[in-house]
């Protein structure tokens, strides 16, 4: 999967693992992810988070017939964070034929709570 030009080389996101039980994506908390005062972005905790659910329903789906989109997404921001790297771990609550939701929590190096977030992804054919 080449990943350049993507939303997730332009934030520095890295998928670290896929597996049946989860995905685990990092992000740094930089000038690019953080918003104007100073702290992480909410917008850029919830790319992290939809990315970590798009990369572990893709690995569910037929992926030479079928993609995963993002259909819902929601997200309590617990804690700010000015700099470091915040850590998101998705994992499945659902894996239907049709869509996926998914749990992700995303915590920064001392394994504190940054945000919580549910996303559910469309699983459609290709065209």
């Amino acid at each position: 999967m080449d990943l350049s030009g993507t939303l997730m080389e332009a934030l520095g996101i890295q998928i670290k693992e896929v597996s049946d039980e989860g995905v685990t994506a990092t992000m740094p908390v930089d000038g690019r992810t953080r918003q104007p005062f100073g702290i992480l972005h909410g917008g850029a905790s919830v790319a992290l988070a939809e990315t970590a659910a798009s990369i572990g329903a893709y690995h569910f789906i037929d992926q030479d017939n079928e993609i995963c989109v993002g259909l819902e997404i929601n997200a309590n921001h617990l804690k700010a964070k000015k700099d470091g790297m915040v850590t998101a771990r998705a994992v499945p609550f659902h894996r239907g034929r049709t869509t996926m939701v998914w749990d992700i929590r995303i915590t920064d190096e001392e394994e504190q709570l940054i945000c919580i977030s549910r996303c559910t992804m469309a699983v459609v054919k290709k065209k």
